[in-house]
C-alpha cells in the first residue's frame, strides 16, 4: 500500500484498538458493566477492521493477470466495504442487543474505578489514534472540508480510519456518561442506555462507510482538477485539436483509466495522428501520474456526430469540448 493509503494511520490505530479491547474487556469482567462489554466488542471489530484495511492493501498490489488485465486496485474498495459490514454487524448490531438486555434485566456496576480508569485511558489512546489519522489525512485533502474529503477521497482507508475513530472517541464519551449516570443514581438502567447510544452510533457511521465504498465499487470518474489536466494535455492545437468526448475510470485508488475520442486534422497522415496520439498519452501520465491505462481514438469532428456518440448528450443538443 503506497503512503496515500493511510498506512502509518491505521497501524496506529490497530496498535490503539488491541490494546484498548484487553484494557475494557478487563474492566468489564471486573464491573460487569454492558456500555464497557459493548465497548470491547467495539474495538475488537475495529482491530479486525485495520486488519481488513491492510490486507485490502496487501492484495491490491498483485500484478495483472489475463483473467483481471486491469490488475486488483479495487481490492482496497472491496475490503472497506468488507470494514462498513463488519461494523455494522459486530459493532453496532451487537452494542444494541446487550443495551436492550441491560435495560430490560439492569444491575448494578460493580467496582466502578475499573471502568472509569479504563475508558479515561481509552479516550487519550484513541486521541493520538485519530490525531494521526488527523495527520495523516491533511496532507491529501488540501482545501476541502472534513465532509468533503471523505465523500471524494479515492483511497477508502484514511476516511475509513477517520470515521471508526471519531465515532470510538464519541462512543466512549457515551458510555462514560452512561457508566456515570448509572453510579451516580444507582440505577444500570443508564448503563444500558448508553450502550443502546452506542449501537446506534456504529450503525450510522457503517451506513455512511457503506454508501461511500460502494460508489467507489461502482466505479467513480477521476475529480474535477484531474479531468482539466487531462483535458488540457490531450490537445496540442497542431494535430489534436480538440476533445470530442471522454470518460475516465478509477481502476483503483492509484489507477486511473482514460478513453477519450479526439479530433485530428483531416488530412494528416497515419504516421502523423500515431505520433500525436503517443504524444498525447506522455503529455497527459506527465499532468495526471496515475492515468496508467489511456485509450485514445482519432476521429474528424463533426458536431452532430460527437452529439449522437455521447451517452449524457439528448440526440441533437450540442456538443462540448469534453464529456465525462
Amino acid at each position: 500500500m503506497s503512503a496515500s493509503g493511510g498506512t502509518k494511520a491505521i497501524v496506529a490505530a490497530l496498535a490503539a484498538n488491541l490494546a484498548i479491547a484487553v484494557a475494557k474487556f478487563v474492566a468489564f469482567l471486573f464491573s460487569g458493566s454492558s456500555s464497557m462489554l459493548a465497548e470491547s466488542v467495539h474495538s475488537v471489530a475495529d482491530s479486525g477492521n485495520q486488519g481488513l484495511l491492510l490486507l485490502g492493501g496487501k492484495k491490491a498490489q498483485r500484478e495483472a493477470t489475463p483473467q483481471h488485465p486491469f490488475g486488483y486496485g479495487r481490492e482496497r474498495y472491496i475490503y472497506a466495504f468488507l470494514v462498513s459490514i463488519v461494523l455494522f454487524s459486530v459493532g453496532g448490531m451487537f452494542a444494541l442487543y446487550e443495551g436492550y438486555e441491560k435495560i430490560k434485566h439492569p444491575h448494578e456496576i460493580e467496582h466502578w474505578y475499573w471502568p472509569v480508569g479504563v475508558l479515561v485511558f481509552a479516550i487519550i489512546a484513541e486521541s493520538f489514534s485519530f490525531r494521526t489519522a488527523i495527520k495523516e489525512s491533511n496532507t491529501l485533502r488540501g482545501n476541502l472540508s472534513w465532509k468533503e474529503f471523505v465523500r471524494r477521497a479515492k483511497a477508502p482507508e484514511l476516511p475509513v480510519v477517520l470515521l471508526e475513530d471519531l465515532g470510538a472517541l464519541v462512543g466512549l464519551v457515551l458510555a462514560l456518561g452512561g457508566v456515570g449516570l448509572a453510579l451516580a443514581t444507582g440505577d444500570g438502567v443508564w448503563d444500558g442506555i448508553g450502550t443502546l447510544c452506542i449501537g446506534v452510533l456504529l450503525i450510522l457511521i457503517a451506513i455512511v462507510l457503506a454508501a461511500e465504498t460502494k460508489s467507489l465499487l461502482l466505479g467513480e470518474s477521476a475529480g474535477i482538477e484531474e479531468v482539466e489536466k487531462i483535458e488540457k494535455a490531450l490537445v496540442d492545437g497542431d494535430t489534436v485539436t480538440r476533445v470530442i468526448h471522454m470518460r475516465t475510470l478509477h481502476l483503483g485508488p492509484e489507477e486511473l483509466l482514460v478513453a477519450a475520442k479526439i479530433a485530428v486534422q483531416h488530412d494528416d497522415t497515419a504516421r502523423e495522428v500515431a505520433d500525436a496520439i503517443n504524444a498525447a498519452e506522455s503529455r497527459i501520465r506527465e499532468a495526471v501520474p496515475i492515468a496508467r491505462v489511456i485509450y485514445l481514438e482519432p476521429d474528424i469532428y463533426n458536431a452532430e456526430a460527437a452529439a449522437a456518440s455521447s451517452p449524457a448528450k439528448s440526440p441533437g443538443g450540442p456538443a462540448p469540448a469534453s464529456d465525462y
